[in-house]
């Protein structure tokens, strides 16, 4: 059996916040950002993480890089533990790790040329290249991704928002690195455009080998890309499986609620198919509710909820859930 190239053991992040205007003795709150993850990342496997806006993903994303630090828990990549290092020591997986971000525009440096931008990290990490063989580099990786070599010159404004996130995956991938981190790629741009971006994705990490977390809100493009799926709720991991079981066979009640959202194209089965709705509001992560976090909107929910976290379950091999009175339920067989 293949050793994860990635493995999360109860990692943990949170945030001291101090309220605006407090005095300067007032005590801080503190923010659960995520808490308590755990899951192993195969190489060449992608992971897509699917959640609402707040549930902790681009925190989860950005404390594996290490521009967010951790505050407990393990984050083992191949067999080091990220967690326990400085910046300094991690400066040598630094490489092997990068990150495609939400803004593809916003993401770029708007004073640097196209070239400058994909050869900065070869500037870097390999300062010995000489100029001729990092140009070839980044006209070599400009066509990989979709851009004409001669555009090397241009500025950032010069390009559409697709074009951007092709020069945002082109520089994440000029050192070939081992780990690829999308943080919601694809939301920013337009729905004929997401899909050359996600098509572009799959190719790429299946012919350099990538393995690849895939942030979105999105669970279409989710299960397009991914070979697993995580799915998060106030930074807590609520269920996790193969992105066909989570997509056909949810077990967990926000799971199913989620795919429930997701439109059919078909009018007919769209008024027919049973619906698993949410009420009220997503928690502050300040003050998330005790037990289960996701039992002040779960339509399942028993006092029991209230008492204890439900730890993940396996139901199935490959297949855990995080609620003790999961309900196994095929929605998308039921609107058919």
């Amino acid at each position: 059996m293949t050793d994860p190239i990635l493995s999360l053991r109860d990692l943990s992040v949170t945030f001291d916040i101090r309220p605006r205007g407090a005095w300067p003795w007032t005590k801080s709150l503190t923010l659960h950002a995520v808490s308590e993850m755990s899951f192993d990342l195969k190489p060449g496997e992608c992971l897509g993480v699917v959640g609402e806006s707040g549930s902790g993903k681009s925190t989860l994303a950005r404390a594996i890089v290490g521009t967010v630090p951790s505050t407990s828990g393990q984050i083992n990549f191949e067999g080091a533990n990220l967690a326990d290092m400085t910046p300094r020591q991690r400066r040598i997986h630094r490489r092997d790790v990068q990150m495609i971000f939400q803004d593809p525009l916003a993401a770029l440096n708007p004073r640097m040329t196209v070239g400058e931008i994909i050869a900065e990290p070869l500037v870097t990490h390999e300062p010995g290249l000489g100029r001729a063989d990092r140009k070839a580099r980044v006209q070599e990786m400009m066509k990989r991704v979709g851009l004409l070599p001669n555009l090397i010159n241009r500025y950032p404004h010069e390009f559409s928002g697709g074009q951007c996130q092709r020069i945002g995956i082109a520089r994440a991938l000029i050192l070939r690195p081992k780990l690829l981190i999308c943080d919601e790629p694809v939301s920013a741009l337009d729905v004929s455009v997401q899909a050359q971006v996600v098509n572009l994705l799959r190719e790429l990490q299946r012919d350099m080998g990538l393995s690849m977390i895939f942030i979105a809100h999105d669970l279409s493009v989710v299960k397009h890309i991914s070979d697993r799926i995580v799915v998060m709720y106030l930074g807590r991991q609520m269920e996790t499986a193969s992105a066909e079981v989570i997509t056909t066979r949810p077990e967990h009640p926000y799971t199913q609620a989620l795919i429930a959202s997701v439109p059919i194209p078909d009018p007919e089965l769209e008024r027919k198919r049973p619906r698993a709705t949410l009420d009220g509001e997503l928690p502050s992560p300040i003050s998330p509710p005790s037990g289960c976090v996701f039992r002040t909107r779960c339509p399942k929910a028993r006092p029991s909820c209230a008492e204890a976290v439900p730890p993940m379950i396996q139901t199935a091999p490959g297949h855990r859930v995080a609620c003790p009175y999961h309900e196994a339920e095929d929605l998308l067989a039921a609107s058919a």
